[in-house]
């Protein structure tokens, strides 16, 4: 279920061009044609070569959320304390996680519904939320997801994402807090970057049959 519930998160990212024109609600309709497309023209090939599927991820799906700032607030205090090359490592493999979980959860995705519901913003507006529901194909009852974004120079970039009310930047904010204040955070880095890079092994050495196992 968490790995369907990450694969519709980002079935809304896609590559547009003139993002900074358009409301978050409007960016969400068009960018989910574009990576439903995707999956459905080369699901197969995603299935095969896992590299083809990071690389899609990365292009089209994260390119849209501030990992700086999503960053800063999963680290929280431990954040202040680190120095910039901390900061800047921490963020890099912080993404290559996602691009992990995010890739290999899109691989779930089975024709589910995507509703969005109604959106109103304000010229001023800095922040918006975009709230919509996945209609269930098994006829469960429907799961909420929330996008949040904020406002940088007309860019709207999202910076959390709400699954049935549980942010996504709090539950890693829970988990890497323990692990900073048990290993330190140079350890927590170390452990992301050996994860990361023992998938793209598994990846590479098993022709993209290796998942992420998250």
């Amino acid at each position: 279920m968490k790995r369907f519930l990450f694969a519709t998160l980002v079935l809304m990212f896609a590559n547009f061009a003139t993002a900074s024109e358009m409301a978050p609600d409007q960016v969400a309709h068009q960018a989910t044609d574009k990576i439903v497309k995707l999956l459905k023209d080369n699901k197969d090939l995603y299935n095969k070569d896992h590299k083809k599927l990071y690389a899609m991820v990365d292009e089209h799906v994260l390119t849209h959320f501030d990992f700086r700032a999503m960053s800063r607030t999963v680290l929280g205090r431990y954040w202040r304390e680190a120095n910039e090359d901390q900061r800047s490592q921490f963020t890099r493999e912080f993404r290559d996680l996602l691009v992990r979980t995010y890739a290999t959860a899109l691989l779930k995705y089975n024709d589910e519904q995507i509703v969005y519901l109604p959106f109103r913003l304000s010229p001023d507006d800095r922040t918006a939320t975009v709230k919509s529901e996945v209609r269930r194909k098994d006829g469960g009852p429907p799961i909420a997801i929330n996008y949040s974004f904020f406002r940088n120079n007309n860019l709207w970039k999202v910076y959390d994402v709400a699954i049935e009310g549980a942010s996504l930047v709090s539950t890693y904010q829970s988990t890497f807090a323990a692990r900073v204040q048990k290993e330190g955070l140079d350890a927590l880095i170390a452990s992301l970057a050996q994860d990361n890079k023992s998938d793209a092994g598994k990846t590479a050495s098993n022709g993209g049959k290796a998942g992420t196992g998250r």
